[in-house]
């Protein structure tokens, strides 16, 4: 037996429970109705002429329902008797290759067939200005050449810095419509300034661009839509801020927010940007963004098969698998610390040979004297934290809260014979 395993043979893994935590479930239930209603506001759908070809700026990762979404809003826009086509506005995401970006579009749900409306997929860029400091202003080539663009995105808090203006609209078309060279220059200097550089950018496009109007979207706590609101290009600056606070009273939360060990079952760039939702784990990239959990361990397990190998985020993790880090493509998960500037995600963390062992790691080096007191949690991911699992020793705090509801005996985790836990 090798000494990782001797020192870590003794250490207990805590038994759990099931429980429910209960947020505010409020949500679209008609999605197609709510868009052609948000489209009748007066400054978006009335500025689309006849016979325009129009840009629609889609592609941000992991929004429920927004191949609906965006199906609903080229209807609209057909039915003025404009001609739309599809842009992935990503920035550098899908490898910083045309196809990679295609097929993150394919993973959402947006084809061609689905949209019934063409799809442009180009890394080409045009410089379009310099901002004061001297960063470098790009647009998609296709975009460009468009008579109107219209962007749709969710607002969340943004990962890694905070500001008024951080996942929105803004950064849609600021870094998003930039593609991997836009993206690249609007990082250079830093998440530091990227609370300055972002909106600057973003509004040197808007003056330059034909950009209409934005379409927002805000989920709940279940990744269910909330909120869809057209708004006039003039009036994004204004309600992206109202929009922000919103996004982040909704975001999902523990509600027993001071524990020692964190496992996530899956971590992945269709989950977050960083794999894992600093947010919501507490734990961030950079020191210009805070919030969150207190935890002291996180462990992750494995990486979603829609991450195709991106395994951006492995090291906000303490301890991860040796399976996890066999799924990694290198050069997808470089290529966004590169671009980004921020590499400490795409760092392998201490890797074990299993789920076993990398949930005694962390339960071991924890802090604690009393490793049977140790407060677990495990959740399958960042964007579902509905039904969770935790230890014994939050059981007493979990019956008296009146938003978590017990849904299970105590019982212990199996590990399979390969020493890992079963996953849905």
């Amino acid at each position: 037996m090798s000494m990782v395993k001797k020192l870590l043979e003794p250490i207990p893994i805590p038994p759990v429970v099931r429980i429910r935590q209960k947020f505010d479930s409020s949500h679209i239930k008609d999605i197609p109705a709510k868009m052609k209603q948000e489209l009748t506001t007066p400054g978006t759908l009335d500025r689309i002429r006849e016979g325009q070809r129009v840009a629609v700026a889609v592609g941000s990762r992991g929004i429920n329902n927004l191949a609906i979404m965006t199906r609903a809003l080229l209807d609209e826009i057909k039915a003025v008797g404009a001609h739309p086509f599809i842009v992935p506005c990503m920035g550098s995401h899908g490898g910083a290759t045309a196809e990679g970006q295609l097929e993150i579009l394919k993973q959402l749900g947006i084809t061609e067939a689905a949209m019934d409306t063409p799809i442009l997929a180009s890394m080409e860029v045009v410089e379009l200005d310099r901002l004061d400091n001297g960063v470098a202003v790009y647009v998609d080539k296709y975009a460009l050449e468009a008579d109107a663009i219209v962007v749709i995105n969710r607002i969340k808090p943004h990962t890694a810095f905070r500001g008024p203006y951080e996942s929105g609209l803004l950064k849609m078309i600021a870094i998003g419509l930039g593609k991997q060279k836009g993206a690249e220059a609007i990082h250079q200097l830093g998440f530091k300034h990227m609370a300055d550089n972002m909106p600057a950018a973003a509004r040197c496009m808007i003056r330059k661009l034909p950009i209409l109007f934005g379409v927002a979207i805000v989920e709940n706590a279940y990744d269910q839509t909330y909120r869809i609101e057209a708004i006039p290009t003039e009036q994004i600056e204004q309600r992206e801020i109202g929009l922000l606070v919103e996004a982040k009273e909704r975001l999902p939360k523990f509600l027993m927010p001071e524990f020692d060990v964190l496992v996530i079952d899956y971590i992945g760039k269709n989950i977050s940007g960083d794999g894992m939702d600093p947010n919501v784990t507490g734990r961030f990239p950079t020191p210009y963004a805070y919030g969150g959990p207190e935890v002291t361990k996180i462990v992750a397990l494995d990486l979603t098969k829609e991450s195709k190998g991106n395994a951006a985020g492995i090291g906000l993790s303490d301890f991860t698998t040796r399976l996890l880090v066999e799924k990694m493509n290198a050069d997808a998960t470089y290529a966004n610390g590169l671009t980004s500037t921020v590499c400490l995600p795409c760092n392998i963390s201490t890797t074990l040979d299993n789920d076993f062992y990398a949930i005694k790691a962390a339960v071991k080096t924890c802090n604690i004297l009393d490793y049977n007191q140790c407060r677990l949690v495990r959740i399958r991911d960042t964007l579902h934290l509905g039904e969770i699992e935790i230890s014994l020793s939050m059981l007493e705090e979990a019956r008296s809260h009146s938003d978590i509801e017990l849904l299970s005996d105590p019982y212990s985790f199996i590990f399979d014979e390969n020493g890992n836990l079963s996953k849905k």
